[in-house]
């Protein structure tokens, strides 16, 4: 079955950066999606990015475009995600899920899920 385990978060200052990963189980990602989701306190739990299983073509949210990027090491069975630039309304706990084949939009698409990582952005 799939497992995913993510890493790599923590307390940084706005302006800062911080790398997440997400290793999956060897072969995950010939056949799955995957999709960095964040919920911050109060709020829904929102898509940040998605990197597909067939042709690796990425998704980034409107609010991390041009700040995050996602990619992949399928040798490793990892995703990364590359946050430049944080902001406190960065401020969350960052998961990644996995869905078979493309990047869907919403969490109840995904079938599996890590246990997320805080990422905290603050002075």
């Amino acid at each position: 079955q799939v497992q995913l385990v993510e890493s790599g978060g923590g307390l940084v200052q706005p302006g800062g950066s911080l790398r997440l990963s997400c290793a999956a189980n060897r072969f995950t990602l010939d056949y799955y999606g995957i999709q960095w989701f964040r919920q911050a306190p109060g709020k829904e739990r929102e898509g940040v990015s998605c990197i597909s299983s067939s042709d690796a073509s990425t998704y980034y949210a409107d609010s991390v475009k041009g700040r995050f990027t996602i990619s992949r090491d399928k040798a490793k069975s990892t995703v990364y995600l590359e946050m430049n630039n944080l902001k406190p309304d960065d401020t969350a706990v960052y998961y990644c899920a996995a869905a078979h084949g493309p990047c869907w939009p919403n969490a109840a698409d995904y079938d599996y899920w890590g246990q997320g990582t805080q990422v905290t952005v603050s002075s």
